[in-house]
């Protein structure tokens, strides 16, 4: 126990600043758990390690903090307060920190008043006078000594009267104390983003003594709100959040009309954009925290909530149109406010409102920004926005009245109204005191199709709910019709004509027949897609009335298309025609930037993607083709009303970022110039006119140039300028008229990509819920032009990329992988053979290998619709009369393909393109592309590896060798392609290819160039794959050639080592190489290491050694010279110049682990390298192809998995000189039958493990290598 209180006692005052406060924790939590510890011992502790009178100048930070956390820890224990003694010698300790305000700052006097608000009041009063001064100024010199004044009052507020006498703070003399106080008090919690306790505690004090008004007057807005800094305005927000819930009405009343609330306003507008520097979350989080808390109260929630909405700039309230708060007003408060946001429309009081002006607004001398018509349309924007915002927070249940209240008031007003007042439409009775202009009910219809559009993805009725479980557009269309049979007291904006009140009723009618019918899901898509265009009429009567003929036209037929299919089967074979009808309707309504017509349309088109033919199909196509679209125009007009939402944005909120924006548009004029000029290429013609004036105005210097300056007068010069002016403006004008069609074009592009976008919703549709219908091949060969034309493209701007991104999407998850797929494709198969022929030689052409990716995945996916058909009824067939558990192999279902899939006319298009793709330099296809047809048709992969192994020797470049050996490696290997393959067949394909590459493997080690080096890596690695092939399946092979041309090259391969650096790729081809020779039977030899650093040759100097180690640590600091010194006079070293013995003569050992380390360091190089680590001495391994070269044997055979099973010492490992030894013994050993695991085998591979988990320079810390050094630097 002593030493875990000294040890946390010394890291009070450690170094690092971070660690101190988790002694302290650690302190506390010891001082909790054993309170047999007294307090006043520790604290003597402390103050004798780090006694403050007699510690360095250096150490006195450390050992002031230590004393302070030495007082927390003791306070955090939770025992300080019931230790009196300990109690006042912590008190006269923070007393004597709180001098030193350099290091500690206010610390020590906020730790006194956290300790003694918790200090029991009858001690309190003890401690009072020996820590609070009978000065008033010293009580109003900082923010520490005030809070400790309140603290004060608050609890022994007798004991401080007597103390100090009666004290008002309240006064007009403290006035500029107390604003200083509060404002050191803002700047203290900067960083910290809260509200300084001293702040609260005022107001609380004022609220106490009634003195409320004079402080909220003096203080905070006459004194902190002049030329106040970002954390004194940041005080004023947080102190007026936090007096929300402590106000009555009337100081809410105040509080908000005030200063305060126009100075939150101005710093909501002229904040930046980033949520530190605004305060509406925090505000958010004050509100709704008060909101919460007075559910019981819901008058003080709409006084609030109706305050921060009556914070307005020029009209325009500053709080955002949806604002999560609402969710905790109480129904009532909430009927109330969506009372007072509908009478505010109805009858804007501009009077009632906080409204403000920025600065730079102010400046604008336009009378027009300062008109009470543009504050009135800016207020009832943001009340429309409002309104359908408050949906969204909404519950149905609950809420059904009032939901319904907000769509009848935004239907009424959207499209109808009042002749005269009637209690039956309680709309009627709603006057305006200013009526409502064009354009806030063509705003307002806009927001109730996002009404719309919120009424339909949120709330879903349920069937024991009023209406029959109807959906909302259905309630609002009976409320439609109900309004417009009132004729005499409600009138609609737009009347309606003869024509288009008899569509609207038969759309009624229509409506009828439909829901009798309403258990069908085709029924009720029509149902929504009727009701969308029957309430668009009001919008767009000419335009929705030809649309509802049309959808009931359609409705009608395929309703009734089930009674005239069973007539017979010549007419079912035809589509009827109101496919093609609804799928024009459906690409109109997508041509309208309006989420709910989409969403309509993907749902109705889901329900008739079954009928759609070629036509309709088409239709859509001529809309997604980029090449049509560039040069025709569409034939459906894109309609964008987002422009007419931005123009009056931007008329509304020009006034709001005039203030961020004022200054930076005399500078963006002149960037804008400057670029103009430097850009804009220089008009001819206009340089022709700019030369006219100057000659007519004799400006132009010649010879006598000074003499034309000396004639030309004022006036002349005066004419001259405007001239110059009027044609500089001329040719300014034009500049910006082409920059204004090019503005143009580029915005019609988007919107044209924009409805592509939408468009491929019923492309997606089609794909996912009708994968087997014929006409999805058709899609094939559009997807792609788009993917190749948005890959063309520069254009990076977001609608080119989310094209992209989708048609790919669809390309290549919902068509190329979908599990099901075309099945009838007997009559077109002749075309699709065409189709595949097309995207092949296409994926062979593009200049792109991403692009050609797609189209070789197209004919893919292709050749598996043509092989599936086949592949279906074959399996058919076979469980009929074989048997559900009968297998196909490929010899089998060749006959069968071959009458869907003809191989005749497939194979040579693949052949083309590989023969291409391995003599091209630039050829588009890869590798994973024909790895991709390997595997799944290993027919036609029979049918091309003459090729790949043609091409992987002789005059063919290197880099296309490279990608015929890593083709064949990779192919190989599939148990699919054996089957196809007969015995023969297969070990003269093998004997082929190791014929090539023993071809390339005859320049082993004399690469010059990269693409070289890279050949011979894949040649080897694919030999290494044949070896194992070979092994597996015990082939018979000749192999004499290979080692022959393997043991020619080795000198080559370690001269080219020796002379060049041993990089990444060397080693691996020297590690492949010994690989490959392993299992011919050749083990690699030990390299014999020098040991340059114990005998040095007497020729070497030090300056030559240092040369040569250029770069590594000094011999003096590395661990191994020190166990070589004492190695040597003990072993006996061998003179200088000495060579060590070989044979039977031991060369000088170094010991045991030294023995071991270098054999660890040899395996974990070998395995980083990627190669089993194989000793020298060791026999062949189980996989070893043993033969001899001696005797001409033609087919060597596979010897069976054996290891020798001893080894003599001093015997040098086998070369490659002497296989025929090695042979013998492997014969012997084969003759006793010693199957690949014998002992000595495991015992090595135990060794082997064993060495690998020791070795220090893998798997141990540095603490264990220097234990280790220490060890062996005591061993004698």
């Amino acid at each position: 126990m002593k030493y875990a209180l000294k040890r946390l006692i010394t890291g009070l005052g450690v170094g690092r600043e971070a660690a101190r406060p988790c002694y302290s924790v650690a302190l506390a939590q010891l001082l909790q758990s054993f309170e047999d510890i007294p307090l006043c011992s520790i604290l003597e502790q402390v103050q004798e390690k780090y006694e403050l009178h007699t510690v360095k100048k250096a150490m006195i930070r450390p050992a002031l903090f230590a004393n302070l956390f030495g007082v927390l820890a003791l306070f955090q224990s939770g025992r300080l307060v019931k230790d009196q003694k300990a109690l006042m010698k912590s008190v006269k300790l923070l007393q004597v920190l709180s001098h030193h305000y350099n290091h500690l700052q206010g610390q020590p006097m906020q730790a006194l008043v956290d300790i003694l608000s918790e200090v029991p009041e009858t001690m309190f009063e003890e401690i009072l006078p020996k820590i609070l001064k009978a000065d008033l100024n010293i009580v109003l010199s900082s923010p520490k000594h005030l809070e400790l004044f309140l603290l004060s009052y608050q609890k022994v507020p007798a004991k401080l009267e007597s103390l100090m006498g009666a004290v008002d703070l309240f006064k007009d003399e403290n006035i500029p104390r107390l604003v200083n106080v509060l404002k050191s008090a803002a700047t203290s919690v900067k960083k910290e983003n809260k509200l300084p306790n001293v702040a609260l505690d005022l107001l609380r004090l004022a609220l106490k003594e009634d003195k409320f008004l004079w402080f909220w007057k003096e203080i905070v807005e006459q004194g902190l709100l002049t030329k106040p800094s970002r954390p004194t305005s940041f005080l004023c927000f947080r102190l007026l959040g936090a007096a929300l819930p402590l106000l009555s009405k009337e100081q809410l009343q105040l509080v908000m009309q005030g200063d305060l609330a126009r100075h939150f306003g101005e710093h909501m507008v002229t904040a930046k954009l980033s949520n530190q520097s605004k305060f509406v979350p925090e505000m958010s989080a004050y509100v709704g925290t008060f909101l919460e808390g007075c559910q019981a109260d819901p008058e003080r929630q709409v006084l609030v909530l109706v305050a921060f909405s009556s914070i307005t700039n020029q009209g325009l309230p500053i709080m955002p149109t949806f604002w999560r708060v609402t969710r905790f007003l109480s129904p009532q408060a909430l009927q109330d406010y969506v009372a007072w946001l509908q009478g505010m429309f109805l009858q804007p009081n501009l009077d009632a409102l906080v409204d403000f002006s920025t600065t730079n607004q102010k400046r604008v001398q336009d009378a027009s920004f300062n008109a009470p018509e543009r504050a009135v349309l800016r207020l009832r924007k943001w009340i429309i926005h409002r309104l359908v915002s408050l949906l969204d927070t909404l519950h149905l249940e609950k809420e059904e009245a009032l939901v319904e209240q907000v769509a009848r008031f935004c239907l009424f007003h959207a499209f109808f109204k009042t002749k005269k007042p009637t209690s039956q439409i309680p709309e009627t009775k709603q006057q305006f005191s200013i009526p409502m202009d064009t354009r806030t009910r063509e705003f307002f219809t806009s927001a109730f199709f996002s009404l719309l559009q919120t009424l339909s993805t949120k709330f879903r009725h349920t069937p024991d709910q009023p209406q029959g479980g109807q959906p909302w557009i259905y309630r609002l269309v009976h409320l439609a019709d109900t309004l417009l049979n009132h004729s005499r007291n409600v009138a609609v904006v737009t009347p309606f004509t003869t024509q288009q009140r008899k569509a609207w009723d038969q759309m009624l009618e229509t409506l009828k027949e439909l829901e009798a019918r309403s258990s069908e899901a085709k029924a009720t898509a029509f149902q929504h897609l009727l009701l969308l265009v029957g309430i668009h009429l009001f919008k767009s009567p000419a335009e929705s009335c030809d649309l509802l003929g049309d959808i009931q036209t359609c409705i009608k037929k395929s309703m009734g298309e089930k009674t005239r299919r069973s007539r017979s089967k010549a007419t079912s074979s035809q589509e009827p025609p109101w496919v093609e009808v609804m799928v024009e309707i459906l690409l109109s309504l997508l041509s309208q930037p309006s989420n709910l017509m989409r969403h309509v349309a993907r749902s109705v088109f889901g329900h008739i993607c079954s009928h759609v033919t070629p036509r309709a199909l088409q239709l859509i196509l001529n809309v997604l083709n980029p090449e049509e679209n560039q040069d025709e125009d569409d034939a459906v007009v894109i309609t964008d009303d987002s422009d007419e939402k931005q123009v009056e944005d931007e008329e509304d909120q020009g006034s709001d970022s005039e203030d961020k924006n004022s200054e930076s548009e005399v500078d963006s004029e002149g960037e804008e110039s400057e670029e103009e000029e430097r850009d804009e290429h220089v008009d001819p013609g206009f340089r022709h006119q700019l030369m006219e004036v100057l000659q007519a105005r004799k400006a132009l210097g010649g010879v006598d140039s000074d003499e034309d300056e000396e004639e030309l007068s004022d006036e002349a010069m005066m004419a001259l300028d405007e001239s110059l002016s009027s044609l500089f403006a001329e040719q300014r004008l034009r500049i910006q008229a082409r920059r204004d069609e090019k503005n143009k074009l580029q915005k019609e592009k988007a919107l044209r990509r924009d409805f592509q976008i939408r468009v491929l919703d019923l492309i997606e549709v089609l794909v996912t819920r009708q994968p087997e219908n014929p006409l999805i091949l058709e899609l094939l060969e559009p997807l792609l032009n788009i993917i190749r034309n948005s890959m063309r493209s520069n254009s990076s701007s977001k609608q080119e990329q989310d094209l992209l991104h989708k048609t790919a999407r669809i390309f290549m998850h919902h068509l190329c992988r979908a599990r099901h797929y075309c099945q009838d494709v007997g009559h077109c198969s002749a075309a699709l053979h065409a189709q595949v022929e097309r995207l092949v030689r296409q994926a062979s052409q593009q200049a792109d290998s991403s692009v050609a990716l797609y189209y070789f995945n197209a004919s893919l996916y292709l050749l598996r619709v043509l092989k599936g058909n086949a592949t279906k009824k074959h399996m058919l067939e076979s469980q009929q009369w074989q048997g559900a558990g009968a297998s196909l192999g490929p010899e089998e279902t060749g006959p069968q393909t071959s009458s869907c899939l003809d191989l005749d006319l497939v194979t040579p298009l693949y052949l083309a393109a590989l023969s291409s793709f391995l003599t091209k330099r630039n050829s588009p296809l890869t590798v994973p592309m024909f790895l991709s047809l390997f595997s799944r048709y290993p027919v036609i992969c029979k049918n091309l590896l003459p090729v790949v192994v043609q091409h992987m020797a002789g005059s063919t470049r290197a880099r296309q060798q490279t990608q015929a050996c890593l083709l064949l490696q990779k192919t190989l290997s599939a148990r699919e392609l054996r089957m196809c393959f007969e015995d023969p067949e297969w070990e003269q394909l093998i004997g082929q290819i190791l014929t090539k590459v023993t071809e390339n493997l005859c320049t082993l080690g004399e690469a010059q160039s990269r693409s070289e080096h890279q050949k011979q890596l894949s040649s080897l690695e694919l030999l290494n794959t044949l070896f194992k092939m070979i092994n597996h399946e015990k082939l018979t092979v000749d192999l004499t050639t290979l080692l022959g041309v393997l043991q020619g090259q080795q000198q080559s391969l370690q001269q080219s080592l020796q002379q060049g650096e041993r990089s990444a790729g060397s080693s691996r081809l020297c590690d492949l190489y010994w690989q490959a020779m392993k299992m011919l039977g050749v083990q690699r030899p030990k390299m014999e290491k020098k040991n340059t650093k114990a005998v040095p040759n007497a020729s070497e100097s030090p300056i030559s050694m240092k040369r040569k180690k250029k770069g590594f640590l000094p011999e003096t600091k590395k661990r191994k010279k020190r166990k070589l010194e004492e190695a040597t006079p003990e072993e006996g070293a061998t003179p200088k110049g000495a060579t060590p013995a070989t044979g039977d003569d031991q060369p000088p050992s170094t010991g045991k682990k030294k023995r071991k380390r270098m054999k660890t360091k040899v395996l974990a190089q070998s395995q980083v390298d990627g190669t089993p680590a194989t000793p020298a001495a060791k026999s062949p391994g189980p996989d070893t192809l043993t033969l001899s070269p001696s005797t001409p044997a033609k087919t060597p055979k596979l010897q069976k998995k054996s290891r020798k099973l001893s080894q003599v010492n001093g015997n040098t490992p086998a070369t490659p000189t002497e296989p025929s030894g090695e042979k013998q013994h492997l014969k012997s050993l084969s003759k006793k039958g010693i199957s690949g695991k014998s002992p000595q085998s495991a015992l090595s591979r135990k060794r082997a493990r064993l060495s690998l988990v020791r070795s220090p320079s893998l798997f141990q810390s540095g603490a264990k290598k220097k234990k280790l050094l220490r060890k062996k630097l005591k061993t004698p």
